[in-house]
């Protein structure tokens, strides 16, 4: 009964991840994929500079909506086996930040998944995730680069939660939750990296030219 309940909820989480809310939000805003221009994700940050900023906003809401309704979903699934309900967390907010970043709706080309992972993180434990996100504030404030902010936050997410683990106040598939998604999103913003290295990543306010 165990494997078929994290069965449901890795399709389930995979499945609501893979929405691809930021394409939709692009072909209705503008008329184009913004996955052709720009960074060419379908995250807040590329949408933002190719569709505007009301079609960002949506697109960052929808996007932390798809981590939790995974994890609220995995919840439901799990209530009456609160032995293994972390594990079924975990798996369902990783299925889902997998699905953002290669949906199968629109041929596995996807985002970063670093809305969808703060969504599902917050149902998880929300203290943890506020922290990353203060930090991620911080640092784009500081610098402007929005993939900075990302990544910074993201291994804040897995260093952060080391200590609530340590003491007891969080379990530990929450730290395995950390081990599976800092490492995607680090691959992800890899093209990132490299402009952030290189001093040819855009800073947010920048935008993108549609021709």
């Amino acid at each position: 009964m165990i494997v078929l309940k994290l069965a449901a909820v890795i399709i389930l989480g995979y499945l609501i991840g893979a929405i691809p809310f930021g394409v939709i939000a692009g072909k209705l805003a503008r008329g184009i994929d913004v996955r052709n221009y720009g960074s060419g994700s379908m995250g807040t940050t590329n949408v933002l500079r190719t569709a505007g900023k009301g079609a960002a906003i949506s697109v960052l809401l929808a996007d932390m909506v798809k981590g939790i309704a995974a994890v609220a979903v995995a919840w439901a699934i799990f209530a009456s086996s609160p032995s293994v309900l972390a594990w079924g967390l975990v798996a369902a907010g990783a299925a889902a930040v997998i699905g953002h970043n290669w949906p199968v709706y629109i041929g596995f080309r996807g985002g970063r998944g670093v809305t969808t992972t703060f969504g599902a993180f917050l149902l998880m434990c929300w203290p943890v995730a506020l922290i990353c996100l203060a930090i991620f504030i911080i640092v784009v404030a500081v610098t402007r680069y929005v993939s900075l902010g990302s990544l910074l936050g993201a291994i804040a997410m897995l260093l952060v939660m080391i200590p609530f683990v340590i003491l007891g106040l969080e379990p530990y598939a929450y730290l395995i939750f950390g081990v599976i998604i800092v490492p995607l999103v680090v691959f992800r913003h890899r093209g990132n990296i490299k402009r952030l290295l290189s001093g040819t990543e855009s800073k947010i306010g920048q935008k993108t030219e549609i021709e």
